[in-house]
C-alpha cells in the first residue's frame, strides 16, 4: 500500500476519461462559471433597462469583438449546462443508464451545446 499523497498526471489521465465523464465535468465547470458571471450579466441587463443613456453605453460595450466572443462563450457554457443537466435528470429517472445510450446521449450534449451556440453566437454577431 502506498503512503502519503497519489500524483494524479491530469495530462495523461484527461485525453483518456470517457466522454460521459467530460461532459460530467464541464457540466459542474459550467455552472460554476455561470454562477461566478451571473452578477455582470445582470448588470449588464439592468442597466440596458434604465435608461436610453445607459443603453448606448451597454450597446457600445456589447460592440466590442472581445465582449462579443466572451458572451458567446457564456452562451455556450449555459448551453452545455442545460443539455447536460437535463442528460442527468433523464438518468436519474433511471432513463439511458444502457452504456451505449450514455455516451450517445454525452456525445450528443457534447456536439450539440457548441453547434447550438455558434448558430445564436452568429446570427447574434
Amino acid at each position: 500500500m502506498q503512503k502519503g499523497p497519489k500524483y494524479l498526471d491530469i495530462a495523461y489521465i484527461a485525453p483518456r476519461m470517457p466522454i460521459p465523464a467530460i461532459v460530467s465535468i464541464l457540466h459542474r465547470i459550467t455552472g460554476v462559471g455561470l454562477f461566478v458571471c451571473l452578477p455582470v450579466l445582470i448588470w449588464l441587463l439592468s442597466g440596458s433597462l434604465n435608461s436610453e443613456y445607459q443603453f448606448e453605453t451597454y450597446r457600445s460595450f456589447i460592440a466590442n469583438p472581445l465582449v462579443k466572443i466572451i458572451l458567446i462563450l457564456l452562451l455556450w457554457a449555459y448551453l452545455h449546462h442545460l443539455l447536460a443537466g437535463l442528460r442527468f435528470l433523464f438518468l436519474d429517472a433511471h432513463k439511458g443508464l444502457e452504456l451505449q445510450t450514455a455516451r450517445l446521449t454525452a456525445k450528443l450534449v457534447a456536439f450539440v451545446a457548441p453547434v447550438l451556440a455558434l448558430i445564436v453566437g452568429v446570427l447574434l454577431w
